[in-house]
């Protein structure tokens, strides 16, 4: 049921936007050199890789790591860039990937490839059996804000509890986060959530 939503409302979205896409795409063609869309490899369901889509916010001599992980981030960051960072418009083309079946509207961020740490974690936590979400419990509770064990726990709460009134209370979260342009720490943490689930398996 979640995956037939997943489409319907991927491509009504898709049909409302694309207008905005287009604008938006020729506008990062214009701010910097480089294509407008840039794919990245993520971690998906089940920890098989796949392909995420985003509108370029970077450099295309920024390396390829996670954003906090950068010694300067905002010296690879476009002018342009940092206005879709901060309306988060550049997460819009993973519309393409809810429609694919890589990811869906909520669910625990994709990781990097490259995060061995938070996809071992996951794993032994079994939230790697999520498809990874645009948004999720974990993205209004902190972002990058977090340690990984703290992401990882919003995520096995997600995997403990995920339902359509949390996915709701998601989205309500999301859209404020988005409007204040900052994270949103909401939700209790149960710092023995990992170790009980490690000592269970």
């Amino acid at each position: 049921m979640k995956r037939f939503s997943d489409i319907l409302f991927g491509l009504i979205l898709f049909c409302i936007i694309s207008p905005l896409l287009l604008v938006i795409s020729l506008a990062i063609k214009v701010d910097s050199k480089g294509p407008a869309l840039f794919s990245q490899r993520r971690i998906g369901r089940n920890n098989k890789e796949f392909v995420l889509y985003k509108f370029r916010t970077m450099r295309t001599e920024a390396p390829n790591v996670a954003t906090h992980l950068l010694n300067d981030p905002q010296s690879y960051i476009t002018p342009f860039g940092k206005f879709l960072r901060k309306s988060s418009l550049d997460e819009l083309p993973q519309l393409f990937n809810i429609i694919k079946g890589d990811m869906t509207f909520f669910g625990p961020r994709p990781a990097l490839f490259n995060q061995y740490d938070l996809i071992d974690l996951r794993t032994r936590c079994g939230v790697h059996t999520l498809r990874p979400g645009v948004s999720g419990w974990a993205q209004v509770n902190g972002r990058d804000c977090l340690e990984i064990s703290q992401k990882v726990e919003f995520d096995f709460y997600y995997l403990e509890h995920h339902n359509l009134a949390l996915d709701i209370k998601i989205l309500f979260f999301t859209v404020l986060k988005v409007l204040k342009a900052d994270g949103v720490r909401e939700g209790a943490r149960n710092p023995n959530i990992i170790e009980k689930r490690e000592s269970a398996m």
